[in-house]
C-alpha cells in the first residue's frame, strides 16, 4: 500500500482526528453488536500509547442532515468506555464552540467522541467548510472507517485535504487483503457471489471474470442468469432489466451457475419444498436456495482454491430450510487452505452464525466499500490519504 499508515506518524503530543465506523445497532440506549467498535480498538490504543489525544468521529444511521436523538452517538460513548481504560468524553456537537473547547482541553491519553457526522448537512455533501472546521480540531487525521471509505464525505475524504493523514490499522488490513486478492492472488482464485440483485454487482462480476479462475454464482442473482438462458423460473425473484447483461456474461467459461435448486411454493420457512435441476420451475413456485449437487460442485472448487473472495449468500439463509446452500459453501471455505476473504453484511452474518468465523482469513467490515474494491474502483476515503 502506497499510503501512509499510523506507523508513519509522530503521535506524541498531537491531537488526532480519527474517522471510525461506529455505525452499530442501538436499541433502548444500548449497543447491540459492537464488532465495529472493537475493530477500531487497535488503532485507538496505539495512538493513546504513543502520547496522542484522540478525537473520534463517525456516522450512525441516516438522520438526513439534522439532529435526531434516535441517532445520537452518546450510547456508543458509554459502550466504548466499557472497552477501554482511557477517559472517553462526549460532546453533543460535531463542529462549533463546544467541540472546539472540548478538543482544546483534551489531554494526552484521553478520547473525545464527537456527535454523529450526519447531523450536519455538509457531511454527505463533502462541504469544504465543514472539512476545514473538522481539521481545525486536530493536528493529524487518520481514517480507520473502511466501511465508509467509498463515500466522498466531509469526514471521510474532505478533511484529509487540510491535515497530514494516514490509514488506521483496520483500513490498512482491509486494503492489504482485498487489494492483494485482486492484484496478486494465490491461485486458483475463486470468487463466489450471491445475494438478491445482479445489478449491484455487474461491475464486480465483469472485473472478477477478468481476474479470477472461476466465478461461482448463487442467490437470487442466479435467477436472472437462468432467465437469460431461456429457462422457466416460475415466481422466482428476477431483474428483467439485467437479463441482456446476464446473457452477455453467460459466454464466459469462468462463470459457474447452479446445476440444481431448492424450490418453495411460498416465501416462507414453512413452505412446501422441492429439489430439482434448473429450469422447468412451475408457476407458483420460486427458487430459494442452491441444491445439494451445486453445493458439492462448488465445495470441490473451493477445496482446491488458493484465494477465495465471497460476497453474498447462496439462498434465503434467514429461513433454516433454505440455509443449507449458504452454510454448505461456508463450511467448504472454512475447510479450504485458501486465503479466504468474506465481505458483505449477509455473508458475514452467515459465517458468524455458522460458527466458522475463526476459520476464515479475513472478514471485511465494509459491504459497499469491499464491492467497489473488488470492482477495481479507487475509494475516495483511501485516495485522499497522504502518500508514503
Amino acid at each position: 500500500m502506497n499510503k501512509k499508515t499510523l506507523r508513519d506518524l509522530d503521535l506524541s503530543g498531537k491531537r488526532v482526528l480519527m474517522r471510525v465506523d461506529f455505525n452499530v445497532p442501538v436499541k433502548n440506549g444500548q449497543v447491540g453488536d459492537d464488532t465495529r467498535i472493537r475493530g477500531a480498538l487497535p488503532s485507538i490504543e496505539y495512538i493513546l500509547a504513543r502520547g496522542g489525544s484522540l478525537i473520534l468521529c463517525s456516522h450512525l444511521g441516516r438522520p438526513e442532515g439534522a439532529s435526531d436523538p434516535k441517532y445520537s452517538l452518546a450510547p456508543v460513548r458509554d459502550h466504548l468506555q466499557t472497552l477501554i481504560a482511557a477517559p472517553v468524553h462526549f460532546v453533543e456537537e460535531l463542529v462549533g464552540p463546544r467541540a472546539s473547547a472540548a478538543a482544546q482541553t483534551l489531554r494526552a491519553g484521553e478520547i473525545l467522541l464527537l456527535e454523529n457526522t450526519r447531523f450536519h448537512p455538509g457531511e454527505t455533501k463533502n462541504d469544504p467548510e465543514l472539512s476545514r472546521q473538522l481539521a481545525a480540531l486536530a493536528d493529524l487525521y487518520v481514517n480507520d472507517a473502511f466501511g465508509s471509505a467509498h463515500r466522498a464525505h466531509a469526514s471521510t475524504e474532505g478533511v484529509a485535504r487540510f491535515l497530514p493523514s494516514a490509514a488506521g490499522f483496520l483500513m490498512e488490513k482491509e486494503i492489504e487483503y482485498l487489494g492483494n486478492a485482486i492484484a496478486n492472488p494465490k491461485r486458483p482464485f475463486i470468487a463466489m457471489l450471491g445475494g438478491a440483485k445482479i445489478s449491484d454487482k455487474i461491475g464486480v462480476i465483469r472485473n472478477l471474470l477478468d481476474k479470477a479462475d472461476h466465478v461461482l454464482i448463487g442467490g437470487g442473482m442466479a435467477n436472472t442468469f437462468f432467465k437469460a438462458q431461456g429457462l422457466a423460473i416460475g415466481d422466482s425473484l428476477v431483474e428483467d432489466e439485467a437479463v441482456p447483461t446476464a446473457r452477455e456474461l453467460l459466454g464466459n467459461p469462468k462463470l459457474k451457475l447452479p446445476t440444481d435448486i431448492i424450490l418453495a411454493d411460498s416465501f416462507s420457512n414453512e413452505a412446501q419444498v422441492r429439489t430439482q435441476g434448473i429450469g422447468n420451475v412451475p408457476a407458483g413456485w420460486r427458487i430459494l436456495d442452491i441444491g445439494p449437487a451445486t453445493i458439492q460442485g462448488y465445495a470441490a472448487l473451493l477445496g482446491d482454491a488458493g484465494t477465495v473472495v465471497w460476497n453474498g449468500p447462496m439462498g434465503v439463509f434467514e429461513f433454516p430450510n433454505f440455509a443449507r446452500g449458504t452454510y454448505g459453501v461456508a463450511q467448504a471455505v472454512a475447510d479450504s487452505h485458501a486465503v479466504s476473504i468474506i465481505g458483505g453484511g449477509d455473508s458475514v452474518a452467515a459465517i458468524n452464525q455458522s460458527g466458522l468465523s475463526d476459520k476464515v482469513t479475513h472478514i471485511s467490515t465494509g459491504g459497499g466499500a469491499s464491492l467497489e474494491m473488488l470492482e477495481g474502483i479507487e475509494l475516495p476515503g483511501v485516495a485522499s490519504l497522504s502518500d508514503k
